[in-house]
């Protein structure tokens, strides 16, 4: 197996003196090749502008792998867009493309990326391409501009230079889209205003139907010319002189295929372009701009935004060898983009009504990959920024379920609209990490009752069947399974928050619900199946099997068949003891395995076995064995596990980042713990891949961890530590993270890991709590 890190720490004499600029670790280009799918550009932290290049317009077919619009391995550049997502596993978004252009003519379509001067489309090479946190730049050879793009957190800001004495040309092509296929703009509008503000808008039906972005955009410069077209049909206007055409007299227009054209003078000054986005309106659009970005200092805009990034990257400090602190640093950077903000300055907001609201007291926030960052993601927020972030997550997507024709809780959504796309009722564990760990800036009965709702309507997935039947029956749902054993989490994170309030028979309720995982569950084979709707298992039964037929989201039962996070005792007990458990785990990462076999299904990939790292049901597998007494086990997986899904280059991950939830398993496993069962308010112990690390957090207290010892050869722990006292257990608690301290981790040789062989208290489990 190949090592990316080498030696992967260093010596622990290293002086945090060089991480005082967290900046100089982040690499945006990591994540940007084959399956990552993150982009480079430039972005504030949880910003509604994601500012990045784009190199896609691929057949519709091949959206996924330009899901962030951008592929390391592509030699072109389209031009500049204004929202992306991170490492997203569906594509959409790309709204509002700008391109730079010099020369007497422009042309308005990409062209072919291996016919160059075929389309305004520009090749580039990485070799004049910089990417760091909050800035981007290109030098685009065909166009002959060198472009630089920063963001506030609703305005996208463009420095342009173009070679001497060509003339200057920028083209907005309201066409392009990321998952671009026929039909997808519903309607556009692009206006020139008497003050030179050109504002607008589309309506698309992509991946979220129905969603609307509005746009303005101001130049540092006055415009000579201008050119407005419909390519749905002929161009209806051309303000720059080509020949046979006439110019005529028009500032606005609307259709489904928009472009236009702005020139500007020749001028070896640079030309600054501000694009400011709303999904209210374009006079909110404006005002947006005029509040975060008043004027037309480029590097002001750059400097203040890197600042924001300093200040939060410096909530954890990492010391460890410099490829390593180069994956964390940017891993921290991916897990700090989402939720992003989807409200304009004067809090309105639009929801998933497609109505304007306010939002008043918190800052409504969208991007919501439930499905993926309940696990890690969300997580890491409760324990760096529990306040501002996990509050406004949590009011945003109670607003949204009061907003929401049907009254439920998000499931994937965007800028306040909904996709439907996934399985669970995930922000259901959310809600109830937030409040087991003692954060209350919402109504809690409110939020109860909200969660409640989302877990008992019966139309959405099946849950109408699931909660006569006990499961989810496989002949009436391809994804059964999987749905089954998540709700069944999601159920007893309700039973929990509920007990925490006293409500004790909705405490029962759930509580039973969260053993449903069970029904799936053949104490035959040890294994979780699909079932059907009169109680039999459906035969024949392939463990392997993945995809379409096989009762599974991006999964199968080696993975599935672990999947009861709350209960692992329960799954413990059904397999007949602790080595039974330890026998599947090491089947699982052990077994020979053909990718190709997996070729045709999206997101498995990162395979050690049948173990699948580039995909969230198999995120905490590995800490597994310390429910069944091996931390040895858990140790070694992990070392393996980190040693090669990531490393600092732009193929360093293996999987969809999914907005943090890979760079969040990272994050937490280099600390040395993990959150196994959101809502348990409990940490599994694995062990750290730093020397050191300090968390300042938001009590004003300080938690550092300190790994001893940790040199070639010794990969195993002697003893682990809180405050100077030895654990017996392997698990440590949220309270007592939060309480600051030193968490101290000593290293030794496989035969001197006395903490490692010796008998642990282990993690919380339903059937056994503490």
């Amino acid at each position: 197996m190949k090592k990316f890190f080498g030696f992967v720490l260093v010596a622990a004499s290293m002086a945090f003196a060089q991480t005082s600029d967290p900046l100089r670790f982040v690499d945006p280009m990591i994540g940007t090749g084959p399956e990552g799918h993150t982009f480079p550009g430039a972005t504030a932290p949880f910003g509604m502008v994601q500012l990045s290049p784009d190199t896609q317009i691929r057949p519709f077919k091949q959206s996924y792998k330009w899901a962030a619009g951008y592929r390391y391995e592509d030699t072109t550049i389209l031009g500049f867009s204004h929202t992306h997502f991170s490492g997203a596993g569906h594509s959409d978004l790309g709204d509002v493309l700008l391109t730079p252009i010099s020369g007497d003519s422009v042309p308005l379509e990409p062209g072919d990326p291996e016919k160059p001067h075929s389309g305004y489309r520009s090749r580039f090479s990485h070799a004049e391409e910089h990417a760091e946190a909050g800035y981007y730049s290109v030098f685009l050879k065909d166009s002959a501009v060198h472009a630089e793009l920063t963001a506030s957190e609703r305005v996208g800001v463009h420095r342009y230079t173009f070679a001497g004495g060509a003339q200057r040309h920028v083209l907005l092509d309201l066409r392009s889209s990321i998952y671009n296929y026929p039909g997808k703009v519903l309607w556009s509008r692009i206006r020139i205003r008497k003050d030179g503000t050109v504002t607008g808008m589309r309506e698309t039906r992509g991946w979220a139907p129905g969603r609307q972005l509005y746009f303005a955009i101001r130049f540092s410069t006055d415009m000579i010319g201008h050119a407005l077209y419909n390519k749905e049909d002929l161009p209806v206007y051309r303000g720059f002189k080509t020949p046979g055409t006439s110019p005529q007299d028009t500032r606005s227009i609307e259709g489904r295929g928009l472009e236009a054209v702005f020139d500007f003078a020749s001028s070896s000054a640079p030309l600054i372009v501000k694009v400011a986005l709303s999904s209210v309106s374009e006079q909110n659009a404006i005002e947006n701009m005029d509040v975060e970005v008043p004027g037309f200092d480029f590097d002001h805009v750059r400097a203040t935004t890197q600042h924001m990034w300093r200040e939060q990257l410096a909530h954890v400090e990492f010391q460890a060898s410099i490829p390593m602190q180069r994956s964390l640093y940017t891993a921290f950077y991916h897990a700090l983009m989402a939720p992003s903000i989807s409200m304009d300055v004067n809090g309105e907001y639009r929801g998933p009504d497609n109505q304007v609201h306010r939002a008043v007291g918190f800052r409504f926030v969208s991007t919501l990959s439930l499905w993926d960052t309940y696990r890690a993601e969300q997580p890491l927020m409760t324990l760096i920024e529990p306040e501002q972030r996990t509050n406004d997550l949590v009011q945003s997507m109670l607003s949204s379920a009061e907003e929401s024709p049907f009254g439920i809780l998000p499931v994937w959504q965007f800028q306040g609209q909904e996709t439907w796309c996934m399985i669970g009722y995930h922000a259901v564990p959310m809600i109830a990490d937030a409040y087991m760990k003692g954060i209350r800036g919402y109504d809690a009965q409110k939020a109860l009752d909200t969660m409640i709702a989302s877990a008992t309507y019966a139309p959405y997935g099946n849950l109408g069947q699931y909660m006569k039947l006990g499961y989810v029956p496989v002949d009436h749902d391809d994804e059964a399974v999987s749905k089954t054993v998540e709700y069944a989490f999601d159920d007893w994170t309700i039973s929990r928050m509920a007990a925490a309030m006293n409500k004790t028979t909705v405490a029962a309720t759930f509580r039973k619900r969260s053993a449903f995982w069970r029904n799936n569950f053949n104490t035959a084979d040890g294994f979780t199946e699909p079932r059907l709707e009169n109680g039999n298992y459906r035969k024949p039964f392939d463990p392997a099997k993945a995809g379409a037929g096989s009762g599974f989201t991006e999964g199968n039962a080696w993975q599935y068949s672990w999947y009861q996070p709350h209960d692992e005792q329960g799954l413990i007990d059904l397999l007949g003891g602790r080595d039974n458990l330890i026998a599947r785990l090491d089947e699982m990462f052990d077994q020979k395995v053909d990718p190709a076999m997996y070729a045709n299904v999206e997101d498995i990939s990162g395979m050690i076995g049948q173990y699948i790292h580039g995909n969230e049901p198999s995120h905490h597998l590995a800490y597994l064995y310390m429910y069944a007494g091996a931390p040895l086990k858990t140790q070694v997986r992990l070392k393996q596990i980190v040693d090669s899904q990531y490393k600092p280059a732009p193929d360093g991950l293996v999987g969809n980042d999914d907005l943090g939830q890979m760079s969040a398993w990272l994050i937490f496993t280099s600390l040395g713990f993990y959150p196994v069962a959101p809502g348990s308010n409990e940490y599994v112990l694995g062990r750290p891949f730093v020397n050191r690390a300090r968390i300042h957090l938001p009590n004003g207290k300080l938690l550092t961890i300190d790994s001893v010892d940790m040199i070639e050869g010794h990969d195993f722990l002697k003893d682990v530590s809180l405050n100077g006292k030895s654990l017996d257990r392997s698990f440590v608690t949220h309270e007592e993270l939060m309480n600051g301290g030193e968490l101290k981790f000593t290293f030794s040789s496989e035969k001197e890991a006395k903490w490692s062989h010796g008998t642990l208290r282990v993690p919380y489990s339903e059937t056994s709590p503490h």
